[in-house]
């Protein structure tokens, strides 16, 4: 599946995620190979607040450098208290024009109000870097999330579970869905509470090296489409870094839903679920052992493919 939005979780740049899904998108791009680079979520430092945006970039652009030779233009764009006009007014082409752009770890309350004040102190519009997300969407445009990034392109940030202070609502470009970042199984007691308390959001957990490349859009009928592709990436192989990659030690993207029942996702599983526009018909299909089974009774369905699903509501 050609996703719009791809979330994940990883240590290091893992080869899958990193060249066949972000890197690769980026090469085949119709207009543009460019990935932009937003490492606006890092707070600053030793009263510096590009220090730890420059560290965050460095752990990425030295993955990216070894595609400059494609035709790979990988680019960052820094966050600072003295941004001009000029600089926010080519920060708004870069975003709404890349092919792929990114958004990087850190801290993501602190990035979310960043990216709300730019449009809010340029633009006199706190929602336009949300805006041109769903814009990008539309297009077919490719947006990730990593770590803090993955957690603001949701509905909500998981901090919202317990209420915590300031801002908790994402960008909504994976829609109804929450996440757990660099999750392992001691945190699964907070994906099940998440869970019973927000019944209409989808929960994971995404393990270092996993994601979601996912999709959603308005079938001829109204009903809304949206499907999960489960990303596990056991692709990083450096012995010294073990400990921090999950996925090599076998671990899933571990979900709850509402009703506590818990699934492990492998990589290639899919997940479509279908909602009438106003809420009261919802249904969902997953994959298992190469079939598809109802999500909710766990039962086999009549439904071959994904694409079975979605030409038949």
């Amino acid at each position: 599946m050609q996703g719009t939005a791809l979330i994940y979780s990883s240590h290091e740049r893992c080869n899958y995620i990193h060249n066949d899904l972000i890197v690769q998108r980026a090469l085949r791009g119709r207009d543009n190979k460019r990935i932009l680079f937003l490492p606006m979520s890092e707070t600053p430092q030793g009263g510096s607040e590009m220090e730890r945006q420059e560290f965050s970039w460095g752990r990425f652009r030295y993955f990216f450098s070894f595609y400059q030779r494609f035709g790979l233009e990988a680019v960052p764009f820094f966050w600072t208290s003295s941004l001009r006009k000029e600089d926010v007014d080519l920060f708004w082409h870069h975003l709404w024009s890349s092919e792929v752009v990114l958004l990087g770890g850190g801290y993501p309350s602190q990035g979310l109000w960043r990216y709300k004040e730019l449009g809010a102190r340029f633009s006199g519009e706190a929602g336009k870097f949300g805006r041109i997300l769903h814009e990008r969407r539309q297009r077919g445009l490719l947006t990730v999330g990593f770590s803090a990034g993955a957690d603001q392109l949701c509905e909500h940030l998981f901090r919202k579970t317990w209420d915590s202070p300031g801002d908790s609502d994402g960008f909504g470009l994976v829609r109804r869905t929450m996440v757990t970042l660099h999750h392992d199984a001691s945190r699964n007691g907070d994906l099940h509470f998440a869970a019973r308390r927000f019944p209409d959001q989808m929960l994971f957990g995404l393990p270092n090296d996993s994601g979601l490349n996912t999709d959603w859009g308005v079938l001829p009928s109204g009903n809304i489409w949206q499907v999960y592709d489960f990303v596990v990436d056991t692709s990083w192989d450096d012995p010294s870094d073990q400990f921090h990659i999950r996925t090599r030690q076998g671990a899933l993207v571990d979900h709850f839903d509402a009703e506590g029942r818990h699934w492990g996702f492998r990589g290639g599983d899919k997940l479509v679920r279908i909602e009438s526009p106003d809420g009261r018909y919802r249904d969902a299909w997953m994959s298992s052992g190469g079939r598809l089974i109802n999500y909710w009774s766990r039962q086999p369905s009549a439904f071959h493919r994904v694409e079975d699903v979605l030409a038949s509501h």
